[in-house]
């Protein structure tokens, strides 16, 4: 199946030859065209035109005017204002386009893959080792999966990075504590579950530190075990992978709960990079890039500079010889542009990282490894905040664990669920309401732009009122509640019947599906497509409350009231879809 040109591309087009019939001197020439509420679309392109040729605008317009191919597409263009076109474009288009998006029988509604897809690498979803995933984790997480999912659509090749925290000195204390206790990580049954494994490590964690910072004795041991995991001793390796191995086992069982696809080839950790730190800090020292600074390997930078006016480096390798965070980057960009390929690098990170990685492509530029042709980008994003806009805490001023906050929303959503429900079994009602609890966490997250801070509102995100994945998973159920009462009756389009003004309002919005995807993608930002699906879902409802369906006047407009209904959810399933949001077919 062929994509499917979009209503606005066939308007441009016209518009574009019209525009150059009446201008040849202008060449190829951008009418800027956009939706209106005057008209179905309007072109603001001639202004800018008229001003750089020296000619009267509406003169200008009024030509090209007459010199638009109207045919099947075009109902009406008028001048308006100082120069603008308004453009209405006949029923039968509409409804044409619309039916050509529901025969695409391969899911995609007939929207077209970029046309120079290239490779991504996204590092999304961090978590470290031994350490409980909390509210800070989601965001990286639901941003990131909904970002790959969008890119993989338009046909990217994407190539998915979880860096955990798996390596540093802490390490030393917890793999000495486990030599010296050895049982502490030992499972009562086959099969343990995620809240077991963290609540061992979360014990093992607690003991160690205790002794720690008691014992000095203990802590001069635990500082030997940490350079024999740095120099790759076999036995404190093997050690080191159970905690890693009981961490990952926690990991999945939170990302299950997230319904996120989570693969155990894709974690590649700060450790994944040891070998190529010492070549990274020599390729650098040896560039130039680099220099030694009080025993340190450091880059300096002309623009970065700290409050008391001296610069700021980017600490590479420590004086004791150690590594930083900063020589893990940026040996992972090397790996990611010369090993994996790719042409962009995008880091789904909390915007308190922004100088860190300011600092680390900066450096990655100047040796070479990023130019014009491969790119980094940090997708930063806010905080999120309690009801009193203060960063999200416990009461007793922990930071929120992430499964009690996902358990809570299932709660919630479940109760929403059972209230509404009319003939749902207890088992179906506990699907859907994990279904409803994730997906009112994920949208909250993914409809508030990544760079800004959200209230975590729980009252909120599962109401059935207002901009919530609640009333778009709603409307969907609706939608396919009408298509099983429908009977005999089927979806079909009757491209000659005329619309009513809220079907048009419908159809126009839904046929806009591939140019809100395009351009989510190309930006990283997927709260443009779920603002699109929130108004496709208000859209269905106006046109619900005054277009009957089952009750239209004869079997043409049922049926295609019918197509209408069918291809906006099939729609407002594909975008939920986008977003890791399940749309249940009851609720």
């Amino acid at each position: 199946m062929a994509s499917v040109t979009s209503l606005s591309d066939s308007v441009h087009q016209r518009l574009a030859a019209a525009l150059s019939a009446a201008l040849p001197q202008a060449g190829s020439a951008d009418p800027l065209l956009r939706r209106s509420d005057r008209a179905d679309f309007q072109a603001n392109g001639i202004l800018a035109l008229a001003k750089k040729e020296k000619a009267n605008p509406r003169e200008l317009a009024t030509q090209v005017v007459s010199r638009v191919e109207s045919g099947e597409l075009i109902k009406d263009v008028e001048v308006s204002g100082p120069g603008f076109l308004n453009v209405t474009i006949t029923d039968r288009a509409i409804t044409e386009t619309l039916a050509a998006r529901y025969a695409d029988d391969t899911g995609r509604l007939g929207v077209p893959r970029a046309e120079r897809p290239g490779t991504s690498v996204i590092d999304y979803a961090q978590p470290n080792v031994a350490k409980e995933m909390h509210v800070g984790h989601l965001r990286s997480a639901v941003i990131g999966d909904a970002v790959t999912q969008l890119l993989e659509f338009t046909g990217e090749s994407v190539v998915r990075r979880h860096h955990i925290g798996d390596w540093g000195t802490q390490f030393g204390m917890l793999i000495q504590y486990l030599e010296e206790h050895p049982h502490e990580l030992d499972h009562k049954a086959d099969e343990v579950s995620g809240e077991e494994a963290m609540s061992n490590l979360d014990r093992l964690y607690k003991a160690a530190r205790k002794v720690f910072d008691s014992d000095e004795e203990f802590k001069t041991r635990a500082r030997r075990r940490v350079v024999d995991l740095q120099a790759g001793d076999p036995q404190t390796l093997a050690m080191w992978q159970k905690f890693v191995d009981e961490s990952k086992i926690y990991f999945f069982s939170v990302f299950e709960k997230l319904d996120m696809e989570i693969r155990d080839a894709d974690i590649v950790g700060e450790s994944g990079y040891n070998d190529m730190l010492a070549e990274t800090c020599r390729l650098l020292e040896e560039s130039g890039v680099a220099v030694r600074s009080e025993g340190a390997l450091c880059v300096f930078f002309d623009d970065i500079k700290g409050p008391d006016g001296n610069p700021v480096p980017l600490i590479v390798q420590k004086s004791d010889g150690g590594y930083g965070y900063a020589a893990t980057d940026l040996s992972a960009i090397r790996d990611r542009v010369f090993n994996l390929k790719a042409d962009s690098l995008v880091y789904v990170v909390d915007a308190r990282q922004s100088l860190h990685f300011k600092m680390v492509f900066e450096t990655a530029r100047k040796a070479g490894w990023l130019n014009d042709d491969v790119k980094a980008y940090q997708l930063a994003f806010g905080t999120v905040l309690g009801k009193d806009g203060k960063p999200f805490k416990t009461r007793e001023g922990e930071t929120v664990r992430l499964v009690d906050l996902l358990d809570e929303a299932i709660d919630r959503a479940s109760a929403v669920v059972r209230e509404k429900a009319q003939d749902l079994s207890e088992e179906e009602i506990a699907e859907r309401g994990a279904q409803v609890g994730v997906g009112a966490v994920k949208y909250a997250d993914l409809s508030t732009s990544a760079n800004r801070d959200y209230k975590f509102d729980l009252d909120q995100m599962v109401s059935l009122n207002g901009d919530t994945s609640v009333y778009l998973q709603y409307a969907y159920a609706r939608i396919q509640s009408i298509l099983r009462k429908a009977g005999e009756a089927r979806p079909v389009a009757h491209p000659e019947l005329e619309l009513h003004e809220a079907e048009r309002a419908l159809g126009l919005h839904a046929d806009s599906f591939a140019a809100t995807v395009a351009e989510a993608a190309t930006e990283y930002a997927p709260h443009k497509l779920a603002a699109y699906l929130y108004q496709l879902a208000s859209l269905y409802t106006t046109f619900y409350d005054k277009c009957p369906v089952l009750k239209a006047g004869t079997p043409e407009q049922i049926e295609n009231r019918l197509f209408l209904c069918d291809i906006t959810a099939r729609t407002l399933q594909k975008g939920m879809d986008l977003l890791g949001i399940r749309t249940p077919e009851r609720l």
